[in-house]
Parts: structure tokens; sequence; C-alpha cells
């Protein structure tokens, strides 16, 4: 199942060139979500990556997290918590732990929060997202679960980008490597 889903994933991927004034190809996942088998199949194989490590909350970045990160819990049977980010304007009103991101694969700095009250010492963590590149918003979803006194088991992820020993470090597994979606 996940080999079939895996070569699904990056035939429905494309690279777009956004035009001349462009330093860089723009990923399109759009084919992912319209795909209703990857629909189908990505949250439970996602899941199995980490199921093993029995969490207890999917957590994930707005926004394709929001609906990627539903998917894996339903699969795993478990809750699932958005991470919101923080652009400047957002306000939240009840208590919400942050953490600001090192500069991520464009440069920029992002601060990711969770509401305090779901999330608490006993929850063990999977982070899901699409693509990994640097780990920046990994690394501040990780702060963020441990300020909160939680466990982060690993992060699951369709893409990823990034060094081998970043992958190690940050528990992440994935279905696609960059060097699979050929340019």
């Amino acid at each position: 199942m996940a080999a079939e889903l895996s070569k699904r994933l990056t035939e429905l991927f494309r690279w777009i060139d956004p035009g001349p004034d462009s330093t860089h190809l723009v990923s399109d996942i759009s084919g992912w979500w319209r795909d209703p088998d990857t629909l189908l199949e990505i949250g439970p194989t996602l899941g199995n990556l980490f199921r093993a490590e029995s969490p207890t909350v999917v957590l994930a970045p707005e926004v394709t997290g929001l609906l990627l990160g539903p998917l894996v819990a339903t699969a795993l049977g478990v809750g699932f918590l958005p991470a919101y980010k923080n652009t400047g304007d957002r306000r939240i009103a009840e208590p919400t732990t942050w953490a600001t991101t090192p500069p991520d694969y464009r440069g920029r700095q992002l601060a990711l929060g969770v509401r305090d009250r779901h999330l608490g010492p006993a929850d063990r963590v999977l982070v899901v997202d699409d693509w990994v590149a640097s780990g920046a918003q990994v690394r501040a979803l990780y702060q963020v679960i441990s300020a909160r006194g939680a466990t982060p088991v690993g992060t699951a992820a369709i893409v990823a980008d990034c060094p081998v020993e970043l992958a190690r470090e940050l528990r992440v597994r994935s279905l696609l490597d960059r060097r699979d979606l050929a340019i």
C-alpha cells in the first residue's frame, strides 16, 4: 500500500515555474488533495509510520496541516491539534504556548502556537506536515510540545527534503524523499 501511494503521490505532483522573476520552481501538491484514493490512503499510511510509538494526539501546522493532520489522527484513532501561525495580526483569546521558528527555507520566521488546554504532560505527540525542508517548523513545534510537558514521538511527512542528519535528529519519517520528485 505504501509503495503504491508513494507512486501515486509522485505522479500527482508538479513543479511550476512562476515566471521570469522567480529564482526557483514552486511545488504544486494540489493533485494530492484532488485524488480521492490518495485522500483515503494518506492518513493511514502516514499514521502507520509511527503507530508503534502510540501517539495520543496529532499536531500539524496551518495551512495544509489542517487537512493532513485530521486524516492521520482519524487513522490512528486519536485527537488532532492545529498549530496556529501568528503573523503579527492574530490574537487567540485563551492561553496559548508559542515558539518562534528559526528561519525557514524562505528565510521567514514564524510564531507557532497551540492552545494550552489541549496539550499536557500525558500526551505523546505526533507532528504531521506535508513537507519538511529546513525543519524550522518542526523544531518550533517540538519546543511547544516540550514547554507543555508533553513528549514528541516524531514527525510524519509526505516529503522529506532535508539532510539525513536533520531527519534523524527530528525523527522524520516520510513517504517520499525530495529526490523522488524529479524536475
